[in-house]
């Protein structure tokens, strides 16, 4: 069932467990369970402390559950843990060795707080790619906290349970028959969801002065992570803040205009990025979001949302844009697999195939223009009577002959097969009439949405929320700069970002040398 390549690697990757893990099989009369159990079984040969077990407890469904040092540690799981989620099965056995990534002390604290009894349960499928980090999260809340379960749960196997908790999407993080989150979510905003639902104790975010600082960065995406790196190697007492290193480049799936290399995917260029900054001196205070910045004589206090606080001389703000969401079924479900943001990064991959574009802004009909050139056919839905783009575009993508646009419709569902997207549900508002679109793949132009919440009481931004740098990045407010798709730079690219998010950096040094 694992290959000799993958059970190699497993063997190397558990050659450091120092404690007895074993793996508690239940009893079950499902199809699949031999399935299951020939997984566990192999999982086991990797260590001489993995253990493979067997509870006696009969279930409908394959299923198991752990036990560290003899006693269960709060992770099982139903279903069988393949396709994304096996790293999910690795990580678990890792971690509860206390091996593995783990989140800083104030991170911990928080989660060491959250009140207890909780038990959760995540439903998932195999072929999501945001319900692994879901799956992970909560599996190390898991082994943290004294009085925390969680088990993930494969939706094939429990097909009815879903349908009566009225679930449609993954992941879906149930209590009870309580919906605590849906879709993709980070830690800090899965750890701050637990501490609203459950409550946490008192003094769990007791304010910390983390101390002063040369350079901070608010970021961790391609220009967080140059500005870091450039900064760290000028000899400059770095920090950097972020709720994940990689940003948006975690989300996209293919990567071929990276110049150097031909191709590779977001979560391993974010690998790559974390790898890279790990080799230089700099404090990470990562799974953080910063709640405030105030102007302090020759300082900025950063506030963050842990209750932490620091003072640094110079900040980069490298926060990145995201783009604004439908918020639609389908929508998180069907991200990479025919939910597209980016025409330049994914228009390639639906060449020859029907798609659609939502908004008829300049953003919306421009991508719509550059799409017409590669792929079979464009559907433009427009939710006002008119397009709003300029004419110009306008005219050309009425020159097209393999663009159609219908105007007045508010998307209302994406469907799919599990797999990928094959439907649009949209209404016609001028006759609230329900109509659908058979295609492959949906892009999503109705704007970016500049990260900049957090300074914008600080800095100068423009109407769309952008913040204004000149040529060396250099905000209105002297030692604040700005860097990557969060400010006024024209192209939001990784590379136009890193190259960004160094300027800022080496405008902050040069700073930093004529103050002596």
């Amino acid at each position: 069932m694992i290959d000799k390549q993958m059970l190699n690697e497993i063997k190397k990757i558990f050659a450091g467990l120092k404690h007895e893990i074993e793996l508690v099989l239940n009893e079950s009369n499902h199809e699949k369970q031999g399935e299951l159990e020939d997984m566990l079984s192999e999982v086991a040969s990797t260590s001489d402390k993995v253990k493979l077990g067997r509870s006696g407890v009969q279930k409908p469904s394959p299923s198991f559950s752990l036990k560290y040092d003899g006693a269960l540690n709060g992770i099982s799981f139903t279903g069988i843990p393949g396709g994304h989620e096996f790293s999910s099965l690795i990580l678990a056995i890792l971690n509860s060795d206390g091996q593995g990534k783990y989140p800083d002390a104030g991170i911990i604290k928080r989660i060491k707080g959250l009140k207890g009894p909780i038990s959760l349960k995540t439903y998932i499928s195999l072929s999501c790619e945001n319900c692994p980090d879901v799956v992970q999260s909560l599996n190390l809340m898991a082994i943290l906290h004294d009085d925390f379960r969680h088990e993930m749960v494969d939706g094939a196997f429990e097909a009815e349970e879903i349908q009566k908790l009225g679930i449609q999407g993954v992941p879906s993080v149930m209590s009870g028959d309580q919906l605590v989150s849906s879709g993709k979510v980070g830690l800090p905003d899965l750890l701050k969801k637990l501490e609203i639902t459950f409550g946490k104790e008192e003094g769990t975010q007791e304010p910390v002065d983390l101390g002063l600082f040369d350079v901070a960065v608010i970021g961790g995406g391609p220009a967080g992570a140059s500005a870091a790196i450039y900064s760290s190697r000028k000899g400059l007492k770095t920090a950097v803040v972020a709720e994940n290193i990689g940003g948006q480049v975690k989300e996209t799936v293919g990567i071929e205009n990276f110049i150097s290399i031909p191709y590779t995917e977001g979560p391993q260029l974010a690998s790559q990025i974390a790898e890279h900054m790990s080799r230089y001196e700099m404090e990470l205070l990562e799974h953080r979001r910063v709640d405030k910045v105030e102007l302090k004589d020759e300082t900025k206090k950063v506030q963050l949302d842990s209750g932490e606080f620091f003072h640094t001389k110079f900040l980069i703000v490298a926060t990145g844009a995201k783009w604004r969401e439908l918020g639609i079924p389908g929508e998180q479900e069907y991200l990479g697999k025919g939910v597209a943001f980016c025409p330049h990064c994914d228009g390639p991959y639906y060449k020859g195939k029907d798609i659609a574009v939502i908004g008829g802004g300049n953003s919306g009909v421009e991508a719509a223009i550059d799409l017409a050139g590669i792929v079979k056919s464009v559907t433009v839905l427009e939710f006002l009577p008119e397009l709003k783009a300029d004419q110009v575009l306008v005219d050309k993508l009425l020159s097209l002959p393999n663009v159609q646009i219908i105007k007045n419709a508010r998307t209302k569902e994406i469907k799919g097969d599990g797999k990928k997207v094959n439907e649009l549900i949209y209404v016609d508002r001028a006759t609230e009439e329900e109509k659908s679109l058979k295609l492959d793949g949906v892009f999503v132009q109705i704007g970016l949405m500049p990260n900049s919440q957090c300074v914008k009481d600080v800095v100068e931004t423009n109407r769309f929320g952008e913040i204004v740098i000149d040529q060396k990045c250099k905000t209105n407010v002297p030692g604040v700069y700005a860097a990557g798709d969060v400010t006024t730079v024209p192209y939001k690219q990784i590379i136009i970002s890193m190259g960004e998010g160094a300027k800022a950096a080496l405008t902050a040094f040069e700073e930093h040398m004529l103050k002596g």
